[in-house]
């Protein structure tokens, strides 16, 4: 008799190892089958039509790793946690293994996602927490960063009640890649993922599943178990939709994953089990759906309060601990009703002007976007201090979408103060608007030299920061600005800082490119400027012109009349005191989206763009880039 595949049409894998199993019954493992009772046992070599309703336990042949009087864990997962995944469960679950970017979630999703990669981080030490309490560190290494298995000798004993192992080592070879969490508490409470040092994958993430299931999938197929159903019935379930299962890790889950998740469990209840209802045993080709069966019911998630678990100890948790909806609120998650949507349609004419997708390395300035709405006669508010509505629906929603382009998004403390603005992106795909974590969402920067604007958390960005719906600002303030240490306090407790500058210019004002050096060196790739009427001034004077990549102006079919805010640089002269212009766009392009026209250009020279400030070489770039981290890191509060 040759060796052969015994896995009841359920799976690869699963052969039968001569001379050490059960003897087979009708072709099959009296064992595999789940057969304990003589009885069983006769209706299955009689081909009794009884087989299909008797008790169906698969005995403990996996590791056991739980004694018998210790308490088991409660699962707080069952099969729909796989029929109704959390969003875009593979491509995350790829970001977390990757790790290319640092990654930042709030505290939910990181619960909800981490596990699912849990077969490929294994922890290995906390770093702590730091003085302040509020920041927790944890370093994680690849599974492979070692063998798993250490090679044993064949007669090395092993605990009571656990088999010898069949693989001495893991196959394939080591991965030394790291990465760290850090658990930020405050108003919205988060956890960084950032790469540890230069060592990348040495394997794919297919690799690892195969190799080790993660806990959700072994912890559905435990839950499922301990409803009071078989091991083999439990993989034809979780093997229905291959790509829900290969999403959540579990390509390569076999019935034994299933027995061994179970083991324990089934020492003492193994005599209840059975198949699914709708299902039934079918002579070589196991567990199959009975499709002369009635309709089988309803998940109890959906159709009832309660589930009927055959362990008592499940007894007094309620179907809402059980189903996915206390894990994952809602499949998708719910838009706000004040989100824009930009179609993609109306996005490429866009693209020449955004910022590019690798950043010059050094990183001297950011890529700086000039982007403001004005009238037909050239102003941006009908007076000062008072909030002025320009952009139709059309317009704004394209602003949104520039927003999630960016990595900041810069105004002045004038119009902070008259506007209370949010400073966030409400586009479907944006964090807190129906993206993951913070994506999309832009940090805030407030220029205010003076410190003026008072935070509180009534103020409507802390309450969309509070809201996980945008990100903390950051106050960049002129050298020796006294700030209360309350105010400094309530910031950074919502993840917000005050940077302070090393220097002024002439006539005690801020330097736009001590700036711009500033925000590179806290690690912004790209700035968004929206004003307000100083603030846009001054960018496009020609000294500072030069910083700016690219301008987008929306300009709305509208006259606000004289006494308000305008755009007018100061006047520009030659050396002989004649007037020429101030600024020429290049590249320009005009569009008309919904009743406003957007006109698009690039101003900056293509020495800045290229190189940041245009420094005369690399060595100098990479010397100025030195010097103002060094002068950042000594001012920054």
């Amino acid at each position: 008799m040759s060796t052969g595949a015994l896995n009841e049409g359920n799976g690869p894998g699963e052969a039968q190892q001569l001379g050490d199993g059960p003897v087979p019954v009708n072709g099959h493992n009296a064992q595999d089958v789940g057969l304990h009772s003589k009885a069983a046992l006769h209706a299955a070599a009689l081909g009794s039509p009884d087989f299909d309703t008797a008790p169906d336990i698969e005995s403990g042949n996996g590791p056991v790793e739980t004694a018998d009087d210790e308490e088991l864990p409660i699962p707080k997962r069952n099969i729909d946690d796989l029929r109704l995944p959390p969003p875009h469960l593979a491509d995350i679950r790829w970001q977390l293994f990757e790790v290319r970017e640092p990654i930042e979630l709030k505290i939910d999703e990181f619960e909800r996602y981490w596990p699912y990669t849990d077969n490929v981080w294994v922890r290995q030490h906390r770093a702590g927490t730091d003085r302040s309490g509020r920041v927790t560190t944890d370093y994680y290494a690849c599974r492979l960063q070692r063998p798993t298995y250490t090679p044993r000798k064949a007669d090395t004993a092993r605990p009571d009640g656990k088999p010898l192992r069949k693989k001495q080592t893991r196959e394939g070879g080591t991965c030394q890649m790291r990465i760290k969490t850090v658990r930020t508490e405050g108003a919205c409470p988060k956890y960084s993922i950032t790469k540890v040092g230069d060592h990348e994958h040495t394997h794919d993430l297919d690799h690892m599943d195969r190799i080790k299931r993660n806990t959700i999938v072994m912890e559905i197929a435990r839950a499922e178990v301990m409803k009071g159903f078989m091991p083999a019935s439990v993989f034809t379930i979780m093997s229905e939709d291959e790509e829900k299962l290969a999403a959540a890790g579990g390509r390569y889950l076999n019935r034994n994953d299933v027995r061994n998740a179970s083991q324990a469990w089934r020492r003492t209840h193994g005599d209840q089990l059975a198949v699914h209802p709708g299902y039934k045993y079918d002579h070589g080709n196991g567990i199959i759906r009975d499709e002369e069966a009635a309709p089988a019911p309803l998940p109890p998630s959906t159709n009832s309060t309660t589930m009927s678990i055959l362990d008592p100890a499940l007894a007094s948790v309620s179907a809402a601990t059980l189903t996915p909806t206390s894990i994952h609120p809602t499949p998708t998650p719910a838009l706000a009703p004040n989100a824009l949507f930009f179609p993609p349609s109306s996005r490429p004419f866009l693209t020449p002007y955004l910022p590019p997708p690798t950043p010059p390395c050094p990183l001297i300035i950011p890529h700086i976007t000039l982007s403001y709405a004005t009238s037909l006669d050239s102003f941006l508010a009908i007076a000062p201090s008072t909030r002025t509505t320009l952009s139709g629906p059309a317009s704004k929603a394209l602003t949104h979408y520039l927003r999630t382009r960016h990595d900041a998004i810069l105004i002045g403390v004038g119009t902070a103060l008259a506007d209370n603005p949010t400073l966030n992106a409400r586009l479907p795909s944006a964090g807190g608007y129906g993206g993951l974590g913070w994506d999309g969402q832009p940090r805030p920067i407030v220029i205010d030299p003076s410190a003026r604007w008072v935070l509180t958390p009534q103020s409507a960005i802390l309450q969309a920061v509070a809201a996980g719906r945008a990100r903390a600002p950051w106050v960049i303030i002129a050298p020796g600005c006294s700030i209360a240490p309350a105010r400094l306090e309530l910031l950074k407790h919502y993840g917000g800082k005050y940077l302070g500058l090393p220097d002024l210019e002439k006539g005690y004002r801020l330097s736009w490119e001590a700036i711009f050096r500033a925000l590179a060196v806290e690690g912004i790739r790209s700035v968004m400027v929206e004003g307000g009427g100083v603030v846009v001034n001054e960018l496009l004077q020609p000294e500072y012109a030069r910083f700016v990549s690219s301008v987008v102006v929306t300009v709305a079919p509208t006259y606000l009349g004289t006494g308000g805010v305008v755009v007018c640089p100061t006047r520009n002269v030659d050396v002989m005191g004649r007037p020429r212009p101030v600024v020429r766009f290049r590249d320009v392009r005009w569009e008309q989206v919904g009743e406003d026209v957007v006109m698009c250009g690039k101003l900056g020279t293509v020495e800045v763009e290229a190189a940041g400030v245009g420094a005369p070489d690399g060595e100098a770039r990479v010397q100025d880039g030195e010097k103002a981290r060094a002068e950042a890191a000594r001012f920054t509060t």
